[in-house]
């Protein structure tokens, strides 16, 4: 995993300091091993997250800086973004807390944006306490999508199970009314293109789930699937992109029909992620794809019943690291077919 002879650069917002997200860090770079494969930038306070250490028990080592020129490879970088000191209550929601971890998370999305980090994962968030007059997003996705060029889809990822949202962080009431032919048709072909692009898949498969139960069972319970959703679902395959569906998202995951195709798409934020959680927790990563930097976080939250007692796994926070360097990879190669695809061809022969 690296990038012209270098390290790649791993920026790590790290969300409520309250909750687990620094525990998950800190023990997912625990492992030397990890440190061969990327240099980990983490956007908060030297004192503050060796106080968290000390507190847990980890055996780490963490190296302040002030500037990204003082990176260290082979280290636990913290760029000292506040010098104040912060008050830590694990488990407790707090939002003096929380505006720490929007101000960790915005100063990595800027340095995701000027390019002096590679990729981007973000620890847990209270979506109830970074609210304020400066942020007004529901979670991490919405504010990725305003600052980053491109189109922001959610996916989920574990393994080769990939399922994607239309729409996300929104009402279930609200959900009808925001499907419409130019949203699934951006959904799907950002999802296309992602999967090409991300995870190096030529010519993807994915699946639709339909929006009403058995998918209005041809207008009986809901029109929507009918009327606005199977004639996207044409068009888009007449133009050659291999969706199918809508499917009858009851029986898609436990009758195994997902094991078919490249990705799934929900028409709802609970129709993807609880069977997705179901079959992948704990192992399971939210990529932000579609946009022009790389950013990935773990499948859960806070965990506030467990923060401070040491009993976090940190395997989605793990995998959420490898994903970055994948799919960082992917892109480089992917760079390299398109500007010159019959020289990669030589070399694969």
């Amino acid at each position: 995993m690296t990038k012209t002879g270098e390290k790649v650069i791993v920026g790590i917002s790290v969300g409520d300091l309250n909750g687990i997200g620094t525990e998950v860090i800190l023990k997912t770079f625990e492992d030397a091993r990890m440190l061969e494969l990327c240099t980990p930038v983490l956007f908060a306070n030297i004192k503050i997250i060796s106080f968290i250490k000390k507190t847990l028990g980890l055996n780490v080592n963490v190296h302040g800086i002030d500037k990204p020129e003082q990176i260290a490879p082979g280290k636990i970088n913290v760029i000292n973004i506040w010098r104040e000191g912060v008050n830590i209550e694990f488990g407790k929601n707090d939002e003096e807390v929380g505006k720490y971890a929007i101000k960790s998370f915005t100063a990595a999305v800027a340095a995701l944006k000027e390019k002096w980090i590679d990729v981007l994962v973000t620890a847990p968030i209270n979506k109830y306490n970074i609210q304020s007059e400066d942020f007004k997003f529901p979670g991490h996705t919405d504010y990725l999508d305003q600052q980053l060029d491109g189109q922001a889809i959610m996916l989920m990822v574990q393994g080769s199970l990939r399922v994607g949202l239309l729409t996300d962080h929104i009402p279930v009431n609200d959900v009808s009314s925001h499907l419409n032919e130019a949203l699934i048709r951006k959904k799907l072909t950002t999802l296309n293109h992602t999967l090409k692009q991300d995870f190096r898949i030529s010519t993807p498969k994915i699946a639709v789930l339909g929006v009403n139960p058995h998918s209005g069972d041809n207008g009986v319970i809901g029109r929507e699937d009918d009327e606005v959703v199977k004639p996207v679902l044409k068009k888009l395959f007449e133009e050659g992109m291999l969706v199918f569906g809508p499917f009858s998202a009851d029986s898609f995951f436990g009758s195994g029909q997902y094991e078919k195709y490249d990705a799934v798409i929900a028409a709802y934020h609970d129709q993807g992620l609880i069977p997705f959680k179901t079959l992948a927790f704990g192992n399971g990563v939210n990529y932000t794809a579609g946009l022009e930097g790389i950013r990935t976080s773990p499948d859960h939250g806070t965990a506030y019943e467990i923060a401070g007692k040491g009993l976090a796994d940190h395997n989605s926070f793990k995998e959420a690291v490898y994903l970055g360097l994948d799919i960082y990879q992917n892109r480089e190669e992917y760079k390299e077919i398109t500007r010159n695809p019959l020289k990669v061809k030589e070399k694969q022969l």
